[in-house]
């Protein structure tokens, strides 16, 4: 965790959690279907409880089981044992959106797993299979194989209001309360647009979010923010806090990105990422502790040939508006990458020279995407390494083969992971990704193999065998 201001808090996940941290100052109330059978005047009914009673049919339970690799013991080792398994469990939350049973949850509720099983609130259980997943948005998309579910109403988020009353449910704490029926928690949207930047389980950065202080716990992880109509206005995904447990300071991922990102999971099992091609200057202290909330986005580089050069836009501009949203840091121009889809005209303010000029760009794909892909040995997929991937990436080579996918497999054998460059094997400097193909089809079967990357400005070697 970065030194300074980040020192004393932490930015936790809330899937699973440790039960030392139960107790926080918020009342969680079970959403239990009882209140059904008040009558339809009773004083006792709110907009609450009819929003949650509209709501909770659709927020499921999602437990997942993680099988580890890990060392052997120095006495099995003396008899030969080489590695051994360890078995995890883990548990989120998740709502359906489709009526044949899909369901949006968070990306690291569901990371790494190998079983995946999702229980409706009666507690009829059932194996779900993800579909897609998207770390950077920490959005997952699972599918169960039933119908006739009940569904989660979507609403918007781009209206938000802040103070107005919403109700975040899910799941925290499952194995501890061990039922399936969720619990809610109530608030206030205390912020739109946040940028949260630390460390914790389901990773180190959150642009855009909705800030609400209703109480969200570990378990909490991708079930709905709802508002007062019952309408799923957030995905809940992250806390604020110095202990674990929620002290008012809660996250959610905005309704509205979560639509695009679970289409496009839906329809292409990965979300199209898209590009301008600048990378901007870093708005952090000297000492990295902490981010300078200046006005606008230096631009450090631009790639060439980018849709940004091709508007005019040049390394040491200020871009200080895109669209309708004005930016104050690079956390900002993250957050309106995510609401951007490739092909779009995109039109941005730019600062040069004191004045302030608009621009009008085309937004294209994230270069992997659109580059040509070459498949090594049906386990390990590459993309020849291009000058706007190289800049995208800070990649010091100026040739070699990206590593865009590749089986856990030849990851663990190899050591390689996505976004590796494979620059060399063996004395053959490596020019695309088709070269990685010749040379192992070429030299494959007559010995050991040396396997030059790059990773993180770094070059590293694996040596292997091709039978």
């Amino acid at each position: 965790m970065r030194r300074g201001v980040l020192l004393a808090v932490l930015v936790t996940a809330c899937g699973g959690g440790d039960a030392a941290s139960l107790a926080s100052g918020s009342m969680t109330v079970p959403a239990a279907g009882a209140q059904a059978a008040l009558p339809a005047n009773s004083p006792r009914r709110t907009i609450i409880t009819d929003a949650v009673q509209k709501i909770s049919p659709a927020v499921v339970t999602v437990q997942t089981e993680m099988v580890e690799r890990v060392p052997v013991d120095p006495f099995e080792r003396f008899f030969g044992g080489r590695s051994g398994e360890r078995s995890s469990a883990g548990i989120g939350s998740g709502f359906i959106t489709r009526a044949d049973g899909v369901i949006v949850t968070n990306a690291h509720v569901v990371a790494g797993a190998t079983k995946v099983s999702v229980a409706l609130r009666d507690g009829q259980t059932y194996t779900a299979k993800i579909l897609g997943a998207d770390e950077a948005n920490d959005l997952a998309v699972l599918k169960i194989d039933a119908r006739n579910l009940p569904t989660a109403k979507l609403g918007t988020s781009d209206d938000l209001l802040v103070g107005e009353w919403v109700i975040a449910i899910g799941n925290p704490y499952g194995f501890l309360l061990g039922n399936t029926e969720p619990s809610v928690t109530t608030g206030v949207v205390s912020g739109v647009g946040r940028n949260l930047v630390g460390q914790g389980q389901g990773g180190g950065v959150y642009v855009d979010m909705i800030q609400t202080d209703a109480a969200i716990n570990p378990g909490n992880s991708g079930g709905p923010l709802v508002n007062a109509t019952g309408d799923v206005i957030g995905v809940n995904s992250s806390i604020y806090s110095p202990t674990g447990s929620s002290i008012g300071l809660g996250f959610a991922i905005p309704i509205n990105r979560a639509k695009r990102v679970t289409e496009d999971l839906l329809v292409h099992g990965q979300v199209r990422r898209p590009w301008v091609g600048i990378k901007p200057a870093l708005a952090i202290s000297p000492d990295g502790s902490r981010m300078q909330l200046t006005r606008g986005v230096t631009v450090q580089t631009v790639v060439p040939g980018s849709p940004a050069a091709q508007a005019g836009i040049r390394a040491g501009d200020v871009i200080v508006k895109s669209r309708a949203r004005t930016l104050r840091n690079p956390y900002d121009w993250d957050a309106e990458l995510l609401e951007l889809r490739a092909g779009e005209k995109l039109t941005v303010v730019v600062r040069r020279d004191g004045r302030d000029t608009p621009l009008t760009l085309t937004v294209a794909d994230l270069p992997e995407i659109s580059a040509p892909k070459v498949q090594v040995l049906r386990e390990l997929e590459l993309v020849s390494l291009t000058p706007a991937i190289r800049t995208e990436r800070n990649i010091r080579s100026a040739r070699g083969a990206v590593v865009y996918k590749v089986s856990d497999r030849v990851s663990e054998e190899l050591g390689l992971q996505p976004g590796d460059v494979i620059v060399q094997i063996n004395q053959v400097r490596i020019e695309d990704a088709a070269t990685v193909e010749k040379v192992i089809s070429s030299q494959g079967g007559r010995g050991a193999l040396r396997l030059y990357f790059e990773r993180g400005g770094q070059v590293f070697s694996s040596d292997f065998m091709v039978r």
